[in-house]
């Protein structure tokens, strides 16, 4: 069933390589959303005339990220967007790097370093609080990343998030299934690093950080599966925990 779909056990052995991450995004896609088409992609010409306008070509990976779900915004565009092809730009820092997503309010960038393009996968940075940070190996495993991200904090009220106490820390690992994503930064800084993936049927958490009142951030397919993740891990939940409402002041972000 579609409300079933487990983002851990449809990535169990990793992805190795930007084929499988395709593969994932697809998979994905039809589970939490609509199966993707060959409609759901931007075209060859737009990407030619971007890469003629910066005057560079494009990462393999990027460019098939875009011809697979570029005109897809439920997928890529909802808290910190992969950008449009017309968006894409050179940032100055390290020698140049290409940037394709933002922070909603431009307080940081992805990028692939100009020395990098001519890598057919080539790694990720991040602009992070305090300088750019390594963020994923391949771009192809930043996309897998991006839809996740943005899946989780898509519009609807099938959000919600939850400052961890310290004794609940170590247990999410043993609530959820593990998505088998490495570490990675959170470009708010080290507080809110690591962050991790974890799943369930019909749900997906991220885990900000390692410490006492780290944040974990559930999506559910339906209001039964949000409940049932709020109802199992006890903490002050932004929206409500069960069926009674606990506002915190603030999240994070």
């Amino acid at each position: 069933m579609v409300g079933d779909f487990d983002a851990a056990v449809a990535m169990q052995d990793g992805i190795s390589d930007r084929s499988e991450a395709w593969d994932f995004i697809r998979a994905f896609a039809a589970g939490w959303h609509t199966p993707l088409t060959a409609g759901d992609g931007v075209g060859e010409e737009d990407l030619r005339q971007i890469e003629g306008r910066l005057g560079l070509s494009l990462p393999t990976a990027l460019r098939e990220a875009y011809l697979l779900f570029g005109r897809r915004p439920e997928l890529f565009d909802q808290q910190d967007p992969m950008l449009p092809p017309s968006g894409l730009f050179v940032h100055e820092d390290l020698g140049g790097v290409l940037c394709f997503r933002s922070e909603n309010q431009g307080c940081a960038f992805w990028g692939v370093r100009l020395s990098d393009l001519g890598e057919a996968d080539p790694p990720v940075v991040v602009q992070a609080r305090g300088g750019w940070q390594p963020f994923m190996d391949k771009v192809s495993l930043a996309c897998v990343e991006l839809i996740l991200s943005e899946t989780l904090f898509g519009d609807g009220p099938l959000y919600n998030a939850c400052e961890l106490p310290a004794e609940v820390v170590s247990e999410i690992p043993q609530l959820f299934h593990r998505v088998a994503l490495p570490d990675y930064p959170m470009w708010t800084g080290d507080d809110e690093s690591p962050v991790r993936w974890f799943s369930a049927p019909g749900l997906l958490l991220r885990q900000d950080g390692l410490m006492a009142e780290s944040w974990l951030h559930v999506r559910g397919r339906t209001l039964a599966h949000l409940s049932s993740a709020c109802s199992t891990v006890p903490g002050r939940w932004a929206q409500w925990q069960g069926t009674e409402p606990t506002l915190v002041d603030e999240l994070p972000f």
